[in-house]
């Protein structure tokens, strides 16, 4: 009989043939030393070089290795919904193809589950967060000025890191929000936190250690683009075009 599955890990990947491996080595190594049951689900999004040959070359030695391979370009935030809800574990993690932020920081997030909590985020701007690598000076002025904005404008006082690539939820949580987003780029971290917010779940940010890459995609487009879905978000809001059922009470 199959051990039920405590943790899955949701690995975005577009274009990531020379960053994967050493990723899913790593998540591997550390998953495989715990004594609990857990999955790998890498989510390729329309990959025009060799990811997927990549991933599915490391299948016989992980065994726990899910692939989902999308023969179109979607979206970071499409993949990591699919990612998540195509998940069986308890407790569901994405995190980004370049490791800039360890899957062992899961460790520190358990114990919020434990306390009630739903959402537990990894934040690059709390105390106790370190920034081994940093980013070039642009992209922090344009995420620092973005992150004010996303407070103002969606609602997220309190939570000064909406973007960072680690965070885990609940099943319940991630199913219930998952299926309720419409934001497929970008923008899909935020109306994650939105709609959690809105559907009365419990967030906790908690901090990481962060390594940027600089082979990463972020563009200067991106920015822009993340700012122009927040406000497709807040729209959402004020249309009443989002279904999401609040979250079930707990029975005393």
């Amino acid at each position: 009989m199959n051990k039920k599955i405590k943790l899955s890990v949701v690995i975005p990947a577009y274009n990531e043939e020379n960053r994967i491996s050493k990723t899913l080595i790593a998540v591997n190594k550390y998953l495989s030393a715990q004594k609990y049951a857990s999955e790998i689900l890498v989510v390729i999004d329309g990959a025009t070089d060799k990811t997927f040959d990549v991933v599915k070359g490391h299948q016989k030695q992980i065994k726990n290795l899910v692939i989902q391979n999308n023969s179109k370009n979607h979206g970071k935030g499409y993949v990591v919904r699919q990612g998540l809800l195509k998940a069986q574990g308890d407790y569901r993690l994405f995190m980004d193809a370049d490791n800039s932020t360890t899957v062992d920081h899961i460790e520190k997030f358990f114990p919020h589950f434990e306390k009630g909590y739903d959402l537990v985020i990894g934040s690059r701007d709390i105390k106790g967060s370190q920034l081994k690598k940093r980013q070039p000076f642009w992209k922090e002025f344009l995420g620092n000025a973005g992150n004010l904005m996303i407070q103002m404008v969606g609602g997220l006082w309190g939570i000064p890191d909406t973007q960072c690539g680690f965070k885990a939820l609940t099943a319940g949580a991630a199913e219930n929000i998952c299926q309720t987003m419409k934001i497929d780029r970008w923008g899909f971290d935020i109306e994650m936190l939105v709609l959690a917010r809105k559907a009365g779940y419990k967030i906790k940010e908690v901090p990481v250690v962060w390594i940027n890459d600089e082979a990463s995609k972020v563009s200067f487009l991106s920015y822009f683009n993340t700012l122009k879905e927040l406000f497709q978000i807040k729209f959402n809001l004020l249309l009443g075009n989002y279904r999401i059922k609040p979250k079930k009470k707990q029975q005393p």
